[in-house]
């Protein structure tokens, strides 16, 4: 009976660790998509010809792009190495 319970605990850990690291590669994804939200926003108020003052929200959205899919990476590596430690208790 004992032996049961061991291996259903082992079943949901490791079933616990899949879903974690599905929602780590779901979760690059969304900062994917932002970062590309912010790159076609960016790239879009440069076409504007006729509101000049737009060009500086380009830039600035361009900046947030590259600032989100740089910081994106840097988190999903960062949990990705700290579940192949099993390190869970500071994510």
């Amino acid at each position: 009976m004992e032996n049961d319970m061991e291996s259903e605990l082992l079943i949901r850990d490791f079933l616990a660790r899949q879903r974690t690291t599905l929602a780590n590669q779901r979760t690059l994804l969304a900062f994917i998509r932002t970062s590309l939200y912010f790159l076609v926003s960016g790239i879009a108020l440069f076409e504007v010809e006729k509101l000049d003052h737009v060009r500086e929200l380009g830039y600035l959205a361009l900046g947030l792009s590259f600032s989100i899919f740089i910081l994106g990476f840097i988190n999903f590596f960062r949990i990705k190495s700290r579940l192949k430690k099993g390190n869970y208790l500071n994510m």
